[in-house]
């Protein structure tokens, strides 16, 4: 009985924490359109990506707050911002960093702007596969390899890279191997005619950023400790298999009967399942829950599997799209 009363003061003080953050993520949100007009479902999927410890991969054209987005947040969040311009000339010592000499003090190493908290890559897909690689294995193992040293970055460690889908030329497209180490793809689409006006009257381009006078709603350990009660979100096990079944539609697509199943080249690899898994936790923790439930899951499922379903030629001639795939396994798979 005791253990009982235990447990369930355990729960009532995370339920509390629960709502705590819930109104700290409000001030966050509050905070971040002081510079940024709209764009509010990215940003919760922003905040997501970052409680849930994965990086984000987003996809837009030029001119739509992207860098003043990611900017703002890490502003807000108490946390050191980098921003690595992604160009055909760029190589990996550039973002790593490099073993330099001097005469007074001998071998050092002189570290990259790899080494903060909130990185911007943009327009990661202008860099060759070697320059891709070398972001892309700090963002997995969180350590950089310099001569024969190694580094542990600093946590939290968020990445954010974009992408321009305007321009083929001079680009190099990540292969869905390397896409597979983002939590999210997103796609962020043109403001409102509304949003557009409260634009021009902001116009941040005639202003300095420090100008804007961002409070800090967050700190460095307050996200880590954020991260670790994400783990505490209850997760049932139908729920649990839940998920492995929307994962195994859309590697087995004539189990379920997809209509559009012929069209999959490639389905999710299992860091699909591990990231609906920890995403469902995200976005119940943001809803303010303890716990998931299959709307938590559907919340999320199109951003983690958006770039993990490849389409054959035959779907790319039709215009069939990841996401009218998702959609599909989501009506046919039921929650049992």
């Amino acid at each position: 009985m005791k253990v009982f009363s235990k447990h369930k003061v355990q729960e009532e003080d995370f339920e509390n924490k629960v709502k705590e953050y819930q109104k700290d993520f409000e001030l966050v949100k509050k905070e971040i359109s002081k510079a940024v007009v709209g764009q509010t479902k990215i940003v919760d999927d922003f905040l997501k990506a970052l409680i849930a410890n994965g990086n984000v991969l987003i996809e837009g054209v030029p001119g739509l707050a992207k860098t003043l987005l990611i900017r703002t947040l890490s502003e807000v969040m108490g946390c050191k911002f980098s921003r690595i311009q992604f160009t055909p000339d760029l190589l990996p010592s550039d973002i790593l960093g490099i073993t330099t000499y001097e005469k007074e003090r001998g071998f050092y190493v002189l570290k990259g702007p790899i080494f903060a908290n909130f990185i911007l890559a943009d327009e990661i897909n202008r860099a060759p596969p070697k320059v891709q690689s070398a972001l892309l294995e700090v963002m997995q193992e969180r350590q950089v390899t310099i001569g024969r040293e190694s580094f542990e970055v600093e946590m939290p460690f968020f990445v954010l890279a974009t992408q321009n889908p305007l321009e083929n030329l001079g680009t190099y497209p990540l292969p869905e191997a390397q896409m597979d180490r983002f939590l999210f793809k997103l796609f962020i689409d043109y403001p409102t005619p509304k949003e557009e006006k409260l634009i021009l009257k902001k116009n941040i381009s005639t202003r300095k950023f420090e100008s804007i006078n961002l409070n800090k709603v967050f700190s460095k350990e307050k996200i880590i400790q954020l991260q670790k009660d994400v783990e505490k979100v209850y997760v049932d096990e139908k729920i649990e298999e839940y998920i492995v079944r929307i994962i195994d539609a859309s590697r087995h697509p004539e189990k379920y009967h997809l209509r559009l199943g012929k069209y999959i080249e490639w389905g999710s690899s299992p860091r699909g399942s591990i990231g609906l898994y920890n995403a469902a936790k995200a976005d119940a923790l943001l809803n303010g829950k303890t716990y998931v439930t299959p709307q938590n899951v559907k919340n999320v499922v199109h951003n983690v599997l958006r770039h993990r379903i490849t389409i054959n030629y035959e779907g790319q001639a039709e215009n069939i799209t990841s996401d009218k795939i998702i959609d599909e396994i989501i009506t046919k798979v039921p929650v049992l």
